[in-house]
């Protein structure tokens, strides 16, 4: 990767026309071709950009040139819509390559997977005496996360998100109705899951007959590094 902090000049020509005018800023050069241009501001997004793959062009300002006037390079990157972004660079400010190599990708904790499966491990989370009886059980519909019973053997079907709205509580009440249709199943309640739950949620959920619990993911995990901890 190209960092170059400079004074420069931003014009975009293609399907619409933008200017940014001579001010200090970043621009990032991608190994993967991409180039974007970044204020002090707006956390990541640029100012302008260009995606791959595009062509770039570097030329030393010409003194002959009016256009060129009080400039020292201009590049001017071209992709195959035929789309420019010419960068006009007053001022040079830094200008380093650094070497990323291929990164590992994002790795995400705390996902509804990951939450199922702790709680599949540790359907005690819901009460003393729960214990599971499958996970992903199918309905015409689509799976509830888990089906567990409760501590009196009662059938309890569970639905899991990361968080809880509306639409995951509506999710369950139609599993609960078709499950509700087996003589084999039913009666069977719901726990509607999730790191967080929003207030209109809860109130549907209670119309609905449906029980809330929030869950602890690090508590959670915690408990599948029982040893690690001291207390």
């Amino acid at each position: 990767m190209r960092l170059l902090i400079a004074r420069c000049q931003v014009d975009y020509a293609g399907r619409l026309s933008a200017h940014l005018p001579m001010a200090p800023r970043l621009i990032l050069c991608k190994a993967d071709g991409s180039i974007s241009v970044h204020a002090d501001d707006r956390a990541y997004k640029p100012l302008n950009w260009m995606n791959p793959p595009c062509t770039i062009t570097v030329r030393d300002a010409d003194p002959d040139d009016p256009d060129d006037e009080g400039l020292v390079q201009v590049w001017e990157v071209r992709n195959r819509d035929d789309d420019t972004l010419r960068v006009s660079i007053a001022e040079v400010l830094h200008d380093s390559d650094h070497p990323l190599g291929v990164d590992p990708g994002l790795v995400k904790d705390g996902v509804e997977a990951h939450l199922q499966a702790l709680l599949a491990e540790h359907p005690e989370t819901f009460g003393p005496g729960w214990r599971l009886v499958r996970r992903e059980h199918p309905t015409a519909i689509g799976p509830v996360d888990l089906l567990c019973r409760d501590g009196a053997g009662a059938y309890v079907a569970v639905e899991i998100k990361r968080r809880g709205d509306i639409d995951g509580v509506e999710q369950l009440a139609r599993y609960l109705e078709l499950l509700n249709a087996d003589p084999h199943l039913r009666p069977v309640s719901g726990v509607f899951a999730a790191q967080l739950i929003r207030p209109q949620a809860r109130v549907l959920a209670s119309a609905r007959g449906i029980t809330c619990v929030t869950v602890d993911y690090d508590a959670l995990r915690g408990l599948d590094n029982a040893e690690d901890r001291l207390f």
